[in-house]
């Protein structure tokens, strides 16, 4: 029994000392400010515009958005983009759509219904063209990483060089806050790379921010409803309770009367 014990102790001291290890060794997310953050935020339509421009002219060339309707760009909450355009930005891609009376496939300008145009054909075609790595979908990308919105926007900006010493492999690249330090994705983001259309300065910071923003929507597109439900059901509880105990106070001071 005590073998055990000492056994337990010495596992437990290991791992422990393994977690310490690693969280002192990991390096603290870069962060912004957000205005989706905190139970009043909100989207702010000038960046998820932004985003979506980064997104489309940096992103989308490697990077699918699977679960977005080109209709969505135009839906309240998300970067309300009137219809027109959002028709507008549809009809720039190709749709392969069919089969027609003869039996074939075609392409078609994308339509509002359409979901957002796939940059492979299949998953073989994308790790063909990316040295091997497929490049996951951003849909719920934000969501789906431990960090969220900090962790994508400080992997997006936390390319350097190696430490002394390290050797990487050709095509992998350095990066102080990806999980293992190890990125096949070169650095996507450089100073004035996109021309925004507001004539926001493009900085890897402001670009990094922006699209952010925008995948932080595509992952929570009811994100401000959620908010508008839960403000006015902690209202509604706050009233309710004050009722409550009002009513309580009026029975219990009958009682006391009666006594």
């Amino acid at each position: 029994m005590l073998k055990f014990v000492k056994y337990f102790s010495l596992i437990f001291f290991l791992i422990s000392g393994n977690i310490v290890s690693s969280a002192e060794n990991a390096e603290k997310l870069l962060t912004t400010d957000w205005t989706f953050k905190g139970p009043f935020g909100k989207f702010d339509r000038a960046s998820l515009q932004r985003g979506y421009q980064v997104y489309q002219e940096v992103c989308a060339s490697c990077h699918s958005l699977k679960y977005m309707s080109y209709r969505n760009l135009s839906e309240e909450g998300g970067p309300e983009f009137s219809v027109q355009e959002a028709k507008a930005i549809a009809a720039n891609f190709e749709i392969l759509d069919g089969p027609n009376p003869e039996g074939e496939m075609f392409t078609r300008p994308a339509r509002l219904s359409d979901k957002f145009a796939m940059p492979y054909a299949n998953e073989e075609e994308a790790k063909s063209a990316n040295g091997g790595a497929y490049p996951p979908d951003m849909s719920v990308l934000v969501k789906a990483r431990k960090g969220g919105a900090d962790y994508v926007y400080s992997v997006l900006l936390g390319y350097e060089d190696p430490p002394v010493g390290m050797k990487l492999d050709d095509g992998v690249h350095y990066n102080k806050y990806m999980y293992g330090n190890k990125i096949k994705m070169p650095a996507p983001l450089s100073d004035g790379l996109v021309e925004y259309a507001d004539g926001t300065s493009a900085t890897e910071q402001q670009m990094a921010k922006d699209v952010v923003s925008f995948l932080m929507w595509t992952a929570e597109p009811h994100l401000e409803q959620r908010h508008k439900i839960g403000f006015r059901a902690i209202v509604y509880l706050i009233i309710l309770s004050i009722l409550v105990y009002f009513s309580m106070k009026k029975i219990w001071s009958r009682i006391e009367t009666e006594v």
